[in-house]
């Protein structure tokens, strides 16, 4: 396994990019970083920096403007970056699908890891795509 690889398993650092949500996704991963759920136990923090994140985690419709500035946004992460569609928004864009200013889903721009659906997904969910993305990245 790659050195850099096996670390991701170890300690997550996340960066999240807001592609237009409503927030109710945000409050749900907020929701996560609180004493309740408390994932920093377990490494997970976020990071104010996509150069020090080794995940990617995006939330709401890409539109126009967002398209391009997440594909700056995912260029200027240290590789592997692993990336994170939640919510049913940045899964499969649910009611924007037809939408004049949503021009392609979050996996058509970069390359998605794990997807966590839901509107909003629940802090357990969160936790568990979380978990499914530690052991696919083990192998």
């Amino acid at each position: 396994m790659n050195l850099k690889l096996k670390a991701l398993t170890k300690s997550l650092w996340v960066f999240h990019a807001a592609c237009s949500p409503c927030n109710n996704c945000d409050i749900e991963i907020l929701d996560v970083l609180t004493p309740r759920y408390d994932v920093e136990r377990f490494g997970i923090v976020l990071v104010g920096s996509i150069r020090h994140a080794d995940v990617l985690l995006v939330t709401g419709v890409p539109n126009y403007k967002t398209k391009e500035r997440l594909k700056k946004i995912y260029s200027q992460a240290p590789q592997p970056c692993l990336v994170v569609a939640v919510g049913g928004c940045a899964c499969g864009r649910v009611m924007f699908k037809d939408s004049y200013n949503s021009p392609c889903a979050v996996d058509e721009i970069v390359p998605v890891s794990a997807y966590i659906p839901g509107c909003p997904p629940k802090p357990e969910a969160i936790i568990a795509g979380v978990v499914k993305l530690i052991k696919k990245v083990r192998g």
